[in-house]
């Protein structure tokens, strides 16, 4: 058996779709175009590509895109400034803090400013108890990416046994949030589980998000299950390459040979966060404005 192939940058083309046509019927209902702010600090050079590629493609879904580049020496008390400004700001629909910061900038303190109806990174504590209570709020995109594409996928997940492994506050407890929240039978495993092997080949669904590369090997899936792979890991180059192949935290070349289906990497989950931090900005501008949205629109 080899496993069906879930085409992260085909569903992420077709999210980004509507998102645009319910941009378009936003600005008609609105008289504006909905609005995503992002805050680089520094001149990190990942940080620097990903801000890069969220404004083209807010741009491309028909927002306002409001781009904020500090430089690294910027004090604590200027950015949190900044985030006040954005909060108060009638253009801006959602924001975000593009992580990591500086070292010596307080990130918590940042993050904890931002309105939690702007907050389309999902990282405030209103935006996390939202989730714990199954209320509707802004959730993270990268986690939320991973629930459309396993619903579209399975269906109902109710009474799937899922296995999490990893815990970050960013992937791994939110996607346990939503899983449970699906009425999913849900394990959180991380470095210190027991028998880790045996823990995953139990599960229907698997979502691995450590930051290890091929650490979930093939003979750990269960045959037939769903994998999502989250990890995405440069390795060394070979001789003669400029840049090593990027790769997952699952043993593709294994696991595919077993799973019902599976994420590639690249090009599966990886797509999906900027179609989803879009898909949020928009459904707060909607909220903004107290414009209705079908549920399940979006």
């Amino acid at each position: 058996m080899t496993a069906q192939i879930i085409d992260g940058k085909a569903f992420a083309a077709n999210l980004r779709e509507r998102v645009g046509v319910l941009a378009t019927e936003f600005e008609a209902k609105s008289g504006r175009k909905a609005g995503l702010a992002v805050v680089l600090v520094g001149d990190d050079p990942a940080s620097q590509v990903y801000v890069a590629s969220k404004g083209k493609a807010t741009i491309a879904a028909g927002m306002a895109s409001f781009e904020h580049k500090l430089p690294g020496s910027t004090t604590q008390d200027a950015l949190e400034a900044l985030v006040k400004s954005l909060n108060a700001d009638p253009a801006v629909d959602g924001i975000l803090v593009q992580l990591p910061l500086p070292a010596h900038l307080d990130d918590k303190a940042v993050i904890a400013l931002i309105d939690p109806d702007k907050d389309v990174d999902g990282l405030t504590d209103t935006n996390i108890a939202r989730l714990a209570n199954q209320q509707d709020g802004l959730f993270p995109c990268t986690p939320f990416g991973c629930m459309m594409m396993l619903e579209d996928r399975l269906g109902d997940l109710s009474g799937k046994d899922a296995v999490v492994i990893g815990r970050s506050q960013l992937v791994g407890r939110p996607m346990a949030q939503l899983l449970t929240n699906a009425n999913a039978t849900v394990t959180v495993a991380h470095s210190r589980t027991k028998d880790l092997p045996a823990v995953v080949r139990r599960a229907d669904i698997v979502v691995a998000a450590v930051g290890r590369p091929g650490m979930v090997k093939g003979d750990w899936i269960k045959p037939g299950a769903t994998v999502i792979d989250v990890g995405i890991n440069r390795l060394p180059p070979e001789p003669g390459k400029d840049k090593g192949r990027l790769v997952g935290d699952v043993a593709f070349a294994e696991a595919v040979e077993v799973a019902g289906a599976i994420t590639p990497v690249p090009g599966g989950v990886g797509p999906m966060t900027i179609a989803v931090l879009l898909r949020n900005a928009l459904v707060a501008a909607y909220r903004h404005e107290a414009i209705a949205l079908a549920k399940g629109a979006i």
